[in-house]
């Protein structure tokens, strides 16, 4: 068993991560990194889920790391690939051109560039980056964990991990339980928090957003494709959730926004702007130069394989790996329904055009490495961001909610939650660009874990609107700051987060690594 010391291990190395590892980095720290998948970079890539971002993010609301990723993804495509002069010459370049973003881009290409970010560190050692690679257990003295036992399910060469710090940016906070961290699962009760969209008597700790293993479909207008009938098809097809307008197999959705009964097709002819295909499109033919061979690519994340029959977190492991399972079925169900009996937008059925994109995604399948995971295991912070903290309607009159003293950075998206596992729908209202505070990401106890990605200080509510892309990467950035300040100063967080001076100190730190701390005045703009 090999063993290897370093000032910070970060266990995760999805979109938190991959930022806590380059802001430690930056700062002169010995990280290791680990991630369970091929590839590094979570929802950007083994998750295969394009950016979802707020409406400013071309001009502010970001830290200058996350820009630099989004120049670089642009870049790649300039540098790499056949594009046509006018592709080519915006500055603007949505690669995918799906509707869900500014920015649509191949789950691999997002790896190539996040890889590159991190080459510098790796190159000098100062780096060690383990995938395949999941925590089993870890040695804790009191309020501090000592190391973490790695096993390595690839090469079969299992690590003991000792740090001076402790980073959790695991898809479901899994190191949490391992080093006895207080925390939460599911839904907060409305007595516990006060906020109006918690559920009322008891708190609900399996109450938890549905996962999503995506799928990146290839779209050939002369092909006809067909998958293999997957063994519970006839389930998922006659499947229909008490809250959904028809069979969870079908154009008819809830709207997010709204909450009503709509129509979603994978094709719209009177609105392109509003049909599946495009939603999330990854592949654009038409920004390559004439002749290019390839075809329209999309990352199949709807409402038709939201999962949320069964809960993933603090349950048996065989409960858990059915989940998994047949999250995967209900994708490959969704597939054949489309390309065998969907209703077509120009008559008949079927859509044999459609068909998997294993190259896009890094797997023999054409799924994803990975399920988009919503939402983690919570920890127990000395702040807890409420309902009432960034909620519009319990904001009235603003554009943003009262300023946080402690902010270590930005972030905005509604609150939205997908159909959760208690058999709640869609929860989406709107939610004021706010500011992440410090305190949520310090625990009750522990003096050198910290949380780095969606495993903050949030409640099921919140969590809806902190757990996409660019806030998860602000958080993460912040946290692996946070580990190297602490480092450099003989500090602990804790102590930073109850000295206002030291506060001042560590949001001088964060404004010279690029973050923005607050929002500028949007109602001018």
């Amino acid at each position: 068993m090999r063993e290897i010391s370093c000032d910070v291990l970060i266990c995760g190395g999805g979109v938190g991560g991959c930022a806590a590892a380059m802001a430690a980095c930056s700062m002169g720290m010995t990280v290791v990194m680990t991630d369970q998948n091929e590839w590094i970079g979570g929802q950007l890539t083994s998750q295969a889920v394009p950016p979802d971002e707020h409406p400013w993010i071309e001009q502010f609301g970001c830290t200058g790391r996350y820009r630099e990723f989004r120049n670089r993804v642009r870049a790649y495509y300039r540098d790499n690939l056949p594009l046509n002069p006018k592709a080519r010459n915006n500055p603007l370049l949505n690669p995918g051109g799906g509707w869900v973003s500014l920015l649509c881009h191949e789950p691999r290409i997002a790896w190539q560039v996040l890889n590159a970010m991190l080459a510098p560190y790796v190159a000098t050692g100062q780096l060690q980056i383990f995938t395949h690679t999941h925590p089993e257990s870890a040695e804790v003295d009191g309020d501090r964990v000592v190391s973490v036992y790695l096993t390595d399910y690839w090469m079969g060469e299992d690590k003991t991990i000792t740090a001076k710090f402790f980073l959790d940016a695991m898809e479901m906070g899994e190191l949490l339980p391992l080093t006895g961290a207080e925390y939460v699962i599911g839904a907060e009760s409305q007595s516990q928090t006060g906020e109006r969209h918690a559920v009322t008597g008891e708190a609900q700790p399996h109450n938890i957003q549905g996962i999503t293993h995506v799928m990146a479909l290839g779209w050939d207008r002369e092909g006809k494709h067909e998958t293999r009938k997957p063994s519970r098809y006839d389930e998922w097809k006659a499947y229909k959730p008490d809250f959904w307008p028809g069979p969870l197999l079908g154009w008819d959705v809830i709207q997010a926004y709204t909450g009503t009964p709509g129509f979603l097709p994978l094709i719209n002819p009177a609105n392109h702007d509003y049909e599946l295909l495009t939603y999330r499109q990854v592949i654009d033919p038409s920004i390559f130069e004439a002749g290019w061979p390839g075809h329209a690519v999309t990352l199949v994340n709807w409402p038709q394989n939201d999962y949320f029959v069964k809960p993933l977190l603090d349950v048996p492991k065989m409960d858990e790996a059915m989940a998994y399972d047949e999250a995967e079925q209900l994708s490959q169900s969704l597939l054949y329904w489309m390309q065998t009996e969907a209703p077509r937008h120009d008559g008949g059925a079927g859509y044999p055009e459609l068909y998997l994109r294993p190259d896009v995604t890094g797997t023999d399948s054409g799924l994803a490495q990975y399920p988009y995971i919503r939402e983690s295991r919570r920890i127990q912070a000395r702040f807890t961001v409420l309902e009432q903290h960034v909620s519009a309607k319990d904001n009235p009159g603003l554009d943003r909610p009262p300023a946080v003293k402690d902010s270590v950075g930005v972030g905005s998206y509604r609150i939205d939650l997908h159909p959760s596992t208690s058999g709640v729908g869609i929860i989406d209202f709107g939610a004021l660009p706010f500011q992440i505070p410090l305190g949520s990401l310090i625990p009750v106890r522990m003096r050198n874990l910290l949380p780095a990605c969606k495993n903050l200080g949030v409640t099921h509510i919140t969590n809806g609107c902190f757990r996409l892309h660019p806030v998860e990467w602000n958080i993460g950035e912040a946290a692996g700051s946070l580990a190297a300040f602490c480092v450099a100063r003989g500090s602990e967080p804790h102590a930073v987060y109850e000295s206002p001076a030291l506060v001042a100190d560590f949001q001088g730190l964060l404004r010279g690594q690029g973050f923005e701390l607050a929002w500028p005045e949007l109602r001018a703009l």
